[in-house]
């Protein structure tokens, strides 16, 4: 289903100046892009408000940068179509930002004022699998026909609610669409001592969230490192590629293999402890 660039945003933008023509018009037919990118950007109540603010600072920045518009501008189609997309429990997903052309520097410079104007509410409970099948069905029909689909999901926790995340993600995998992760392993109010957390949440998105070509994760470990970590991933996303090795891949690969069911078992226990 084609979701629309909203006509009155739009033209506010064009009056003010902040967009092209290409970015306020939904285009007609299928547009080829260089990519086709899903930002899914977890807002569970694990993630205070200050915390959401930062996420939509980070990605704002990243869209002003010189290094992600560079890209964008110089790749082989020169423009890349982004959708900004809020999640959290597994009837909890929302478009913040519809299917959006970015084709010029102005472009994208009017999609880091969307999301950096957005507020994004807090909702319970964390269901990554229901955030991937979301995320899928927003390719069909939205107008473009990108040479990649890719999914940038972050979270700050494990699945504990929906589908399976596994099942969702090979679902997805088998429809042609790439999973990166950005797996938050920062330190806050749930901290890793809080019912939702685990300490090796980088080993479990290896295992258990992505998939696809050339499919990675970047973890974030401090909220400093935010803005940094989400322009030097959608970077490399825009221009195909994987991150070179580095430490924190290196330290997942060196951990246990994840459990890829223990946001749900964490969910058991908690219910278990409210019924004693």
């Amino acid at each position: 289903m084609q979701v629309p660039f909203h006509s009155s945003v739009a033209s506010l933008l064009v009056l003010a100046g902040l967009t092209s023509p290409a970015l306020a018009q939904t285009p007609a037919g299928d547009m080829g892009v260089g990519v086709e990118l899903v930002l899914a950007v977890d807002v569970s109540r694990s993630v205070d408000p200050d915390e959401r603010a930062i996420q939509r600072q980070g990605y704002a920045a990243a869209f002003r940068s010189i290094q992600l518009q560079k890209a964008i501008l110089y790749g082989d189609w020169k423009r890349i179509a982004v959708t900004y997309v809020e999640w959290a429990g597994a009837q909890s997903q929302r478009v913040a930002i519809p299917w959006t052309l970015i084709d010029s520097a102005a472009g994208a410079e009017a999609f880091a004022t969307l999301i950096e104007s957005g507020v994004s509410p807090p909702v319970s409970r964390t269901s990554i699998s229901g955030a991937i099948d979301f995320a899928s069905d927003l390719f069909e029909g939205n107008g473009f026909a990108g040479t990649r689909r890719v999914i940038d999901i972050s979270g700050d926790g494990p699945n504990n609610q929906g589908g399976s995340v596994t099942e969702a993600r090979d679902a997805a995998v088998m429809r042609g669409i790439t999973i990166n992760g950005l797996p938050l392993m920062t330190d806050s109010e749930d901290g890793y001592g809080g019912w939702s957390s685990i300490p090796d949440l980088d080993r479990y998105y290896v295992d258990c969230v992505i998939g696809g070509t050339g499919a990675f994760s970047i973890s974030v470990t401090s909220w400093d490192q935010f803005a940094a970590a989400v322009r030097h991933k959608l970077v490399l996303e825009v221009a195909g590629r994987s991150p070179l090795v580095r430490e924190e891949l290196i330290r997942a690969q060196a951990l246990p293999a994840a459990d890829c069911l223990v946001g749900e078992k964490l969910w058991g226990e908690r219910q278990r402890s409210w019924g004693e």
